[in-house]
């Protein structure tokens, strides 16, 4: 889920750990400000949704592709739901998967990495090339061939994701494992005594862990998008779970005299990527003093 620039980027020399300085920057800077933004209204709507708003999937025949008005501020679909809290509630939906994805990759790539990178030898050699095999392979057939393996489903889909997504993570907590490794701090813990797994968990994890972070942080949107385009074609949550790319789905069939249909998803999945892009987007300059300069 991560492209060439994030590998090359995140992997840079000299690349510093999340600090409290970092974090003071990042807010500093309008951008990462937008994305949090952009972010808060996303879970601050998702985590007020089921106090405030109707029953997503409680059907009313009677009012069957209403246009937005006082009672329903977005109108409703074919089964006169309420569009408004189908969109929140597909906020949950697609936000939590699209962080469980993002989090399983992250866990893969960092354990691989980080055993490719302070192991080496062998060790390295195989995982590497496993690496760079599933680098080589389009990340979106990956997954394609995964489902339909395990059938059309959101759980089958999320798992498919997380899956075929972390070589790109790996590759960058490969490099930050070997620059960590050769460092004079944890050469000296070796030289005294220090065991390997204890210098790599005390060491060489915490800056490896910040960076595929900020990797995964940046692949955050890119798999939402994943994630809804497949599930409009079918591929992941089904009828009537409450999901963007269903509702996009959905709504495509009435588009020409319901277009309404199409803001509430439409607009989240903006917002979602927009915020991700952002925020990882300063993230990574706060935090790689070679790209700032």
């Amino acid at each position: 889920m991560t492209g060439a620039g994030i590998l090359t980027r995140s992997a840079a020399p000299g690349y510093r750990p999340v600090d409290r300085g970092v974090w003071r920057a990042l807010a500093a800077r309008p951008a990462a400000r937008a994305g949090f933004a952009f972010a808060a209204v996303l879970l601050l709507a998702a985590a007020a949704g089921p106090w405030l708003l109707p029953d997503p999937d409680l059907p009313d025949y009677t009012r069957q592709l209403a246009p937005p008005s006082a009672r329903n501020l977005l109108g409703t679909d074919q089964a006169g739901r309420d569009l408004l809290a189908r969109s929140v509630a597909g906020a949950r939906s697609s936000l939590g998967a699209a962080v469980v994805v993002m989090a399983l990759s992250a866990l893969i790539g960092l354990v691989v990495g980080t055993i490719a990178g302070a192991v080496g030898g062998a060790v390295d050699t195989v995982l590497t090339r496993i690496t760079d095999v599933l680098l080589g392979l389009p990340t979106l057939v990956l997954t394609l061939a995964v489902v339909g393996v395990l059938g059309p489903g959101f759980a089958n889909l999320v798992l498919a994701m997380a899956v075929t997504s972390w070589a790109g993570l790996a590759r960058i907590a490969r490099s930050a494992a070997q620059g960590a490794w050769q460092r004079p701090d944890v050469v000296a813990a070796r030289m005294a005594g220090v065991g390997p797994v204890r210098a790599v968990l005390g060491h060489v994890l915490p800056g490896v862990t910040a960076q595929v972070s900020v990797a995964a942080t940046l692949g955050l949107g890119e798999a939402v998008l994943a994630l809804g385009g497949l599930s409009f074609l079918g591929l992941g949550a089904q009828p009537p779970t409450a999901e963007w790319g269903t509702m996009l789905a959905a709504g495509r069939e009435t588009f020409a005299h319901a277009p309404w249909q199409l803001i509430g998803p439409g607009v989240g999945l903006v917002l979602a990527v927009a915020a991700a892009t952002l925020v990882g987007d300063a993230l990574r300059d706060v935090t790689d003093p070679e790209y700032r300069r």
